[in-house]
């Protein structure tokens, strides 16, 4: 069984994470945001986006988020890990925040860095992580 700390760890190192809102009509809406390697070990994910967004409306009007990640083969044909994650997020306006987890590669979308008009921080926190990687499966909460 893995631990929350493993899991975290696993998440960092796999770049793009699709993220799931629920849509105005009540459906499921999913687009993929980069974790910028910015996972922390009590189930915490940062994505920046922008406010004028369906993403960020989305989750103002719903919290409830979902999280799938899908890591790189494994040696010898291993199967890769998937992660399966639920929970809620939150929207930012904090410029320290954005200060906080802020990387350089931010840039190729948001030209002017943490100044961008309209910038938000979304902090998604798992409350509930799946995953398998062909050997193992199991849940872990936060």
């Amino acid at each position: 069984m893995k631990t929350l700390e493993q899991l975290s760890e696993a998440m960092r190192k796999i770049d793009f994470t699709m993220l799931t809102t629920v849509a105005s009509d009540g459906g499921l809406a999913a687009r993929p945001m980069s974790n910028n390697q910015d996972v922390e070990y009590d189930g915490d994910s940062y994505f920046f986006a922008l406010e004028d967004t369906d993403t960020v409306r989305e989750i103002e009007a719903n919290p409830r988020v979902g999280l799938t990640l899908h890591g790189n083969s494994g040696l010898l044909g291993k199967p890769p890990l998937f992660i399966a994650a639920a929970g809620t997020a939150q929207i930012i306006r904090d410029k320290a925040a954005f200060e906080q987890h802020w990387v350089k590669d931010l840039e190729r979308w948001f030209e002017q860095g943490v100044d961008t008009p309209g910038l938000v921080l979304i902090k998604a926190h798992a409350d509930h992580l799946h995953y398998w990687d062909g050997e193992d499966q199991g849940e872990v909460t936060t």
